[in-house]
């Protein structure tokens, strides 16, 4: 499957004005989004647990967590976590994907909204 990116606005949380444009490589391998961590540092992003990491190799590792604001195209989410980490790795994840409601398109080369599950029947309601 060909890659592809797209501009994403990510921003602090807790002080939102803290925000910047950049470009994310579409992971479809990747569960969680990363950025350097010297990008969230500089956007004072705090992390907030250690993750383990499976690399494509097999290799494990540990990562600091945090959270960031973020928006692609009109499509926002308030908080999706986010790994700190190495520097010129810009990935977007799985989990921040499907938050956004979007899916990658490898023919077109884009993200595409999806259509978001509520399995629940209307006759199961309770009055």
């Amino acid at each position: 499957m060909g890659t592809f990116s797209v501009r994403a606005t990510v921003w602090n949380v807790g002080v939102p004005e803290k925000r910047l444009s950049l470009e994310l490589l579409v992971g479809t391998g990747a569960t969680y989004t990363v950025i350097p961590s010297r990008v969230l540092e500089a956007l004072e992003v705090k992390p907030a647990r250690m993750v383990r990491l499976r690399l494509a190799d097999g290799r494990i590792m540990e990562r600091p967590l945090g959270e960031v604001g973020i928006d692609i195209e009109g499509y926002t989410a308030s908080a999706t976590p986010v790994v700190f980490g190495d520097e010129g790795v810009y990935l977007l994840g799985s989990v921040t994907m499907e938050q956004l409601g979007l899916a990658p398109d490898p023919i077109a080369r884009r993200l595409r909204p999806t259509e978001a599950l509520l399995m629940i029947s209307l006759e199961a309601r309770v009055a």
